[in-house]
């Protein structure tokens, strides 16, 4: 389980973007965070990956205290939680397999991106992760290739591939046509209730929150204005954000 207590992120010389964010992510649980613009969305999931600095707050991943634990709390997010992009940075002239297996930046060893090696437990574990997302039969096309369905599906192969736990989806199904955004979102759920993954996803447009999340939080000013879980937003607090 992922606590996150009292979260506060404040733009050096700038605006309070984040202030006093509490709330607990539970193991296969899918959490859509909805907000207007301006509301702290991406800039949470940043801050749970790490990328961006917390003013203040504790962080808690399965018992550990990242923050008390130095490097090796960061160490730990670094393995185990990956933050997709709203447009997946692929090798645009590696195939999506060896996307894959060579991983993402902060994944692999510079070495490993570079020469792009494969053993052979590599290439059958994203193998299997291609397969798992419907996509195998495009394992060897080449990054610049794929659709933008494609990509963010090879994107989350490729996370769970070096072991995330937890996926961070900033605006996941964003500029996709319906069918592809259907199909991304789809993978998410199924990797939740088989695999036991948590997914994090900003999805601010149109109802696929309310469609294929266990869960809503909502921000309005960096703070959380409503938690629900299990139904939809009702009018009213859909006003709230």
């Amino acid at each position: 389980m992922i606590r996150i207590s009292q979260l506060s992120k404040q733009i050096p010389g700038g605006p309070q973007v984040l202030s006093g964010v509490s709330f607990n992510i539970e193991p296969g649980e899918f959490i859509a965070v909805k907000g207007a613009s301006g509301s702290g969305k991406s800039m949470l999931l940043k801050c749970l990956a790490l990328k961006e600095k917390w003013t203040s707050g504790t962080y808690t991943v399965d018992g550990v205290d990242i923050f008390a634990k130095g490097i090796q709390g960061r160490l730990k997010v670094r393995r185990e939680i990956a933050y997709l992009e709203e447009k997946p940075a692929l090798y645009a002239n590696k195939t999506a397999l060896k996307n894959v297996i060579i991983g993402a930046v902060g994944q692999t060893p510079f070495w490993r991106r570079m020469t792009g090696m494969v053993r052979n437990d590599d290439y059958m574990g994203a193998m299997d992760m291609i397969e798992k997302m419907g996509l195998l039969d495009k394992a060897h096309q080449k990054g610049d290739k794929l659709s933008g369905g494609e990509k963010q599906r090879i994107g989350m192969a490729r996370a769970l591939a070096h072991g995330a736990k937890t996926l961070l989806a900033d605006e996941p199904v964003s500029g996709l046509d319906p069918h592809a955004a259907e199909q991304v979102l789809s993978d998410l759920k199924r990797m939740c209730r088989i695999q036991g993954i948590s997914v994090v996803a900003v999805l601010h447009q149109g109802d696929w929150a309310e469609r294929f999340a266990d869960r809503i939080i909502g921000l309005n000013n960096g703070q959380i204005a409503l938690d629900i879980k299990g139904r939809r937003m009702t009018e009213r607090e859909k006003n709230l954000l």
